[in-house]
C-alpha cells in the first residue's frame, strides 16, 4: 500500500511541469484566437473582404445556419420552401464578396467570447447581433471551429442560430 502511494505522489509531480506548460501554452493560444476573433469583427467595420478571405481555411470551409421557428415562418412566407437549417458549403466566399461591396455600415457585435483549445484546433462560441447601417437585422448564438495552420488560425467552420429581428 506505501508502494502504491510513493508511486502516486511520483506521477503526480512528474505531470504537474507538463500541466503547468500547457495552461501557458493555452493562454498563448487563447490570445491568438482572440486576435482572429478581433481581425474578424474588425474587418467587417472596415468592409475589407479582402481581409475577412484570408481569416478562413481556403479549402473544404462549411457554414451551417439554422432559424429559430418565427424566423422560419418570416423567411417562408416570401420563400416557401426555405429549410430550417442550412448548409452553406463555402458560404464565406459570399459573406466576404458582401462585406468588401456594401455601402451599408456593417457591424457584427460579440458578447459572452468562449474560446477552448488545445493549441491545435479550437472552438469559439458566442452571442451575436448583426447590425445594418446600425440597426440590427439578426441575432443568435455562432460558434466557429479554428485550426492552426502554417499560416496562423483560420476559420475552419461555423454554425449560427438567426432569430430575425424587427424591421423597424
Amino acid at each position: 500500500m506505501l508502494a502504491r502511494s510513493y508511486v502516486m505522489l511520483a506521477i503526480s509531480l512528474c505531470a504537474t511541469p507538463c500541466a503547468h506548460a500547457a495552461t501557458s501554452a493555452s493562454s498563448t493560444t487563447t490570445s491568438e484566437i482572440k486576435q482572429l476573433v478581433d481581425t474578424f469583427k474588425a474587418a467587417i467595420i472596415a468592409r475589407d473582404g479582402a481581409k475577412l478571405d484570408t481569416l478562413f481555411v481556403p479549402e473544404n470551409t462549411s457554414w451551417f445556419s439554422a432559424l429559430d421557428q418565427a424566423s422560419l415562418e418570416q423567411t417562408r412566407m416570401k420563400k416557401p420552401d426555405a429549410k430550417r437549417v442550412r448548409p452553406e458549403p463555402d458560404a464565406y466566399k459570399g459573406f466576404t464578396k458582401f462585406v468588401g461591396s456594401t455601402n451599408h455600415a456593417i457591424e457584427e457585435k460579440f458578447d459572452n467570447v468562449r474560446i477552448d483549445t488545445d493549441g491545435i484546433v479550437g472552438s469559439v462560441y458566442f452571442d451575436y447581433v448583426f447590425l445594418l447601417d446600425g440597426k440590427p437585422t439578426n441575432h443568435g448564438n455562432e460558434t466557429w471551429q479554428v485550426v492552426r495552420t502554417d499560416n496562423g488560425w483560420k476559420i475552419n467552420a461555423m454554425l449560427y442560430s438567426v432569430i430575425l429581428d424587427a424591421a423597424k
